[in-house]
This record gives structure tokens, C-alpha cells and sequence, in this order.
């Protein structure tokens, strides 16, 4: 699992972050690298960590759409 969550595109969780805040989208990869943050007990900063966990609400609420396409980084 640990494997899992590593940064696969070498970009910064923060702009991950601000990419799925953007386009209110994330795919089963970004997702499984966010929760494996949090499982894994990353050191995350407080700004992240809220960040994240807005993220996940949001999945659950129907804001923010789970997808199955690849990432292109911008």
C-alpha cells in the first residue's frame, strides 16, 4: 500500500490538491494516493490535511466526481 501512495507523477501534493479543487474531479489513482496520505499517516500540513479531508466530503456529497480516465498534468 505504501508503494501505492507514492507521488506517481512527481508533483506536489499541494498542487495535486488544488488540481482536484479546480476541476472538481479526481481519478482512482489521485484518490488512492490521498487516502494512503492520511492512512499512512504522511506528514501532511494542516493546510493539506483540511485540504484532503474537504476533498473526500466532497466525493461523498456528490460535488467533487470520482472518474476512471487517466491524469495529464497541466
Amino acid at each position: 500500500m505504501v508503494r501505492a501512495a507514492q507521488n506517481r507523477f512527481n508533483l506536489p501534493t499541494q498542487r495535486i490538491l488544488d488540481r482536484i479543487l479546480e476541476l472538481r474531479q479526481l481519478n482512482r489513482h489521485e484518490h488512492l494516493h490521498l487516502a494512503s496520505l492520511l492512512l499512512a499517516n504522511h506528514r501532511l500540513t494542516p493546510e493539506e490535511r483540511r485540504q484532503v479531508n474537504q476533498i473526500f466530503d466532497q466525493i461523498q456529497s456528490g460535488r467533487i466526481k470520482l472518474v476512471d480516465e487517466g491524469f495529464s498534468p497541466s
